[in-house]
């Protein structure tokens, strides 16, 4: 049954079904092959969503839409830039520091990458810089989007976990911090190579007048990590907050968005809601056919039984994430691997919630190696650049990005990361 399982959703998957119906379809077939009641599929999809903790995914994808949508991201860029522009290449820097900023504030890897491309590339280009490179700078700085909180795969894994929504989010921050800081090094040896310009000298006046412009901007993540972190409210109301926060910003402070615009972006979000739900629904039954079948404990015991050495294992446990995010999108990914490794990491007394942020920084690496690479196709539709020419400019940025998972698997002290 196992072979039958797996076996159909790999078939599945290479003729082209999506992967949530990969997943339901198969499930569904191994399970009335062991003569299971399909009334339990029902059941379980119903329990998969049945959690307070997922009232959060669809308000922050809708607080992260709204911001993005409105004049929010350009602030934040001007913020940057007069931070360090004045730097030789200092516009590639400001690009990863808008990433990081608005990371903040979306909680989504394709909602940064769309911001700041849209942005920053006409710039880019008129300065001279390469713009193959300035768009896989910011795709990979959208990965980010997805590991400094609020994060929307951090909440499906603490879902399928059961583990904590706001110690995940405490977690994450500073790795995401870092894989900002390992991007802005990369910038800068860029930067110097290929003799980019400097921008205005900086200046204390232009460092405040952009500040107030992006102020509103930058009080989100303060709003939300500091009540989640304060006690104030739990993340599912932050989530709430978060949203009403974003609509008096963009109807009454900055005033870019029309009620037309409010509802497209409302609908947009519901249906990307309704994608990570089903996602969520359909790999609630897997987990509880794998469960049932022992097959995360069978799995655990084949992988312990090459190596006793745990840097080994979990060597080949982050190869299994890598691979799998080339191949599936984030959420899709993480529902599936989430019941099959976290066995196996536990029984190497791996902290779920660590695990939690090697699981979420290896597949938010997904989102720039082709096929899938989300943040690639959109910075490529943004830019209207090919995105063999994308992929192609992306490797110093993904070499980074893998050194600092290579910290959180192997130094979690450093990075603040439970070991």
């Amino acid at each position: 049954m196992t072979l039958l399982l797996f076996g159909l959703f790999l078939v599945f998957l290479v003729i082209g079904v999506p992967v949530a119906l990969a997943i339901g379809a198969s499930t569904v077939v191994a399970l009335y092959s062991a003569d299971v009641s399909l009334m339990m599929v029902s059941q379980r999809m119903f329990a998969g969503v049945d959690s307070f903790a997922l009232i959060a995914v669809p308000l922050f994808i809708l607080a992260g839409d709204l911001m993005a949508e409105g004049k929010v991201s350009e602030r934040l860029v001007d913020f940057a830039d007069a931070l360090f522009g004045f730097l030789k290449g200092g516009l590639s820097i400001v690009s990863v520091l808008a990433g990081v900023f608005f990371a903040a504030i979306s909680g989504s890897g394709a909602a940064t990458t769309a911001a700041i491309s849209s942005t920053l590339v006409p710039e880019l280009r008129r300065k001279g810089y390469d713009p193959a490179s300035a768009a896989s700078l910011i795709a990979a700085s959208g990965t980010i989007g997805v590991v400094i909180p609020p994060s929307v795969p951090m909440i499906i894994y603490a879902v399928m976990a059961q583990e904590s929504v706001s110690q995940l989010f405490l977690h994450g921050f500073l790795p995401g911090v870092v894989m900002g800081l390992g991007l802005m090094v990369i910038a800068v040896i860029q930067g110097y190579r290929r003799n980019y310009p400097r921008g205005a000298a900086l200046s204390l006046r232009t460092i405040l007048r952009t500040l107030a412009g992006a102020f509103w901007g930058l009080l989100t993540p303060v709003i939300i990590l500091g009540g989640i972190f304060s006690g104030v409210f739990t993340p599912s109301e932050a989530a709430v907050v978060a949203v009403n926060y974003a609509l008096l910003v963009s109807l009454f402070v900055y005033r870019d968005l029309t009620l037309r615009q409010i509802y497209r972006i409302m609908v947009r979000s519901a249906i990307t809601t309704a994608v990570i739900m089903f996602v969520i629904a359909t790999s609630a039954t897997l987990s509880w056919t794998l469960a049932n079948w022992s097959i995360p404990s069978a799995i655990a015991q084949s992988v312990l039984s090459l190596s006793t050495d745990p840097y080994v294992i979990m060597l080949l446990v982050v190869a299994v994430i890598l691979l799998t995010g080339v191949f599936i999108e984030t959420a899709s990914a993480l529902v599936i691997l989430t019941p099959v490794l976290l066995p196996l990491v536990v029984q190497l007394g791996i902290d779920p919630i660590h695990f939690g942020v090697i699981i979420v920084v290896g597949l938010a690496i997904g989102m720039i190696t082709p096929p899938v690479a989300i943040n690639l196709y959109v910075a490529s539709s943004v830019t209207r650049l090919p995105l063999e020419r994308i992929a192609a400019a992306v490797t110093p940025y993904l070499l980074s990005l893998l050194a600092v998972l290579l910290l959180v698997v192997y130094v979690p002290i450093l990075l603040g990361v439970s070991g």
